[in-house]
């Protein structure tokens, strides 16, 4: 249904309106206040993160187009907006004394957090290429400025700079896949796109071909899909921690809802091609991902390849093609996020200035020195391998189901042999904390939950373990709420 009036089409993007209108008040404020003062903005951006959050969830059930149909708000864009919002809030909780403790300029900090935000809501709102690249570089510029921000790290400059290059480098094949789509079919509007697949197809235009090769050459690498995943370690590990749980989760949603609205349903004629690409992928991001992890010694490269794995059971969910494997996808993000920025909470809080203590061995006997922190990190890393009664047990079941009911049985299995080679890595994390003795003169500072980290902190903590053991026991809500989410777009299938 299209708007023509101005006030009715701003509602369509009224959320990304908030967090502009946030991150322009934060930068303000940065002007305004000292350098040691910088709690208003931090206040601020939260606050401005859940009226956008709050304005998401009353827009639910509404379908609208604006702006000659560029952007398009349904049940699917506030799905992955409700998540890119959650995970931001979290990320803000997570923030606010570990930028205190790096010393971070704290309205840059937040002000980009929220830009990259508003991007990532653009991208699911999408119904135009050009518009999801827009968002895309809305959303990346910032990431680029964020995972460079800790100077007295060298290894900061260094990540951003790799992740700038080979970010640009993607961006442009993108921008020339887009290219190529437009001069087969005429348009970039997804709808239209959606009519003339088939058109392409049976000519077999190779422009058009072209052009939905370097689209997934694009997204894989946004989302970390072997082999566009070079990026991945050193961007991890060299990034601020709070920055590297966004990256995790934020940006491979925001990537995933891209390639749902896109490949998944635009080009849903061409389902049989793009499976097999599909298939390939999801393999190799699950091997390549949970076989590297093996070998790593520090925590956050070890997430880091985990993440990988991780976006390679999304793809195979996915590579059906069905509505239960895009309900599967959705769900698997859902509990991913929450999985995910939990792990990297415990590691911002036992770690140390400069982003030291982030090596496996410095985990040894935490369950004796903090056991609130290791207790913690055990359902995270219980729920990542997916062990039962967590929510990453029913996140894992969800897709390899919809790939054995669409007569995927191999990459179900596949799925499931390098589940169990991944714990081998979750848990060794806990055979650290609680088998061995903590070495002498190991350093854990002081604080409620052993490190002086604030409240926010030790709140997510708490919000990510206890909603993963709910949703590992009761994940119907969670289920429905995913159903909901397709609503009105299954008929493209």
């Amino acid at each position: 249904m299209g708007i023509d009036s101005l006030p009715a089409a701003l509602s369509v993007i009224r959320p990304e309106l908030i967090l502009a209108v946030t991150a322009l008040v934060c930068l303000a404020l940065d002007l305004l206040y000292k350098p040691a003062d910088k709690m208003p903005c931090w206040a601020v951006a939260f606050f401005g993160s859940l009226a956008a959050l709050a304005s998401t969830i009353a827009s639910w059930g509404t379908e609208q187009e604006a702006f000659s149909q560029l952007v398009r708000m349904d049940n699917l864009s506030n799905f992955f907006a409700v998540i890119f919002l959650m995970v931001g809030l979290i990320t803000l909780c997570l923030s606010d004394s570990y930028v205190q403790r790096e010393g971070l300029p704290a309205g840059e900090y937040y002000t980009l957090l929220l830009i990259s935000m508003t991007g990532m809501v653009f991208m699911a709102q999408a119904n135009d290429l050009m518009t999801v690249y827009l968002g895309i570089e809305i959303m990346s510029i910032p990431v680029y400025v964020l995972v460079a921000m800790m100077s007295k790290s060298p290894k900061s400059p260094e990540a951003g700079l790799k992740y700038l290059l080979l970010g640009g480098f993607a961006s442009a094949i993108l921008l020339f896949g887009i290219a190529l789509l437009y001069g087969a079919v005429g348009t970039t509007q997804l709808a239209d796109i959606l009519r003339q697949a088939p058109g392409a197809l049976k000519a077999s235009d190779p422009l058009f071909l072209a052009g939905v090769g370097l689209l997934l050459v694009g997204m894989g690498f946004k989302v970390s899909l072997v082999p566009f995943h070079m990026w991945t370690p050193d961007a991890y590990e060299g990034a601020p921690t709070s920055v590297t749980a966004f990256m995790s989760v934020a940006v491979k949603a925001a990537g995933f809802s891209v390639l749902i609205r896109v490949i998944v349903l635009s080009l849903s004629p061409m389902a049989v091609d793009w499976s097999q690409i599909f298939w390939w992928l999801a393999v190799l991001s699950m091997v390549l991902g949970n076989v590297v992890a093996l070998v790593q010694e520090n925590i956050k490269r070890m997430l880091a390849y985990s993440s990988i794995a991780h976006a390679g059971y999304v793809l195979v969910a996915l590579t059906t093609g069905t509505e239960t494997g895009i309900h599967a996808a959705l769900i698997y993000l859902f509990i991913y996020a929450l999985m995910n920025l939990g792990a990297f909470g415990v590691v911002i809080a036992v770690s140390r200035e400069g982003d030291q203590g982030v090596e496996i061995r410095d985990y040894t006997g935490m369950a004796r020195k903090r056991p609130l922190y290791a207790l913690a990190m055990a359902v995270f890393m219980f729920s990542l391998a997916g062990v039962p009664p967590t929510a990453g047990f029913i996140g894992k079941f969800y897709a390899f189901s919809a790939a054995v009911k669409a007569g995927y049985v191999w990459l179900a299995v596949i799925g499931v042999l390098m589940s169990a080679v991944s714990a081998y890595f979750y848990l060794r994390v806990l055979v650290v904390m609680y088998m061995k003795e903590p070495e002498a003169g190991a350093e854990y500072s002081a604080g409620p939950w052993g490190a002086p980290i604030g409240a926010g902190v030790s709140v997510s903590l708490w919000v990510c373990a206890l909603s993963i053991l709910f949703l590992g026991i009761w994940p119907g809500w969670l289920s429905h709420f995913a159903q909901q989410a397709l609503q009105g777009l299954t008929s493209l299938l």
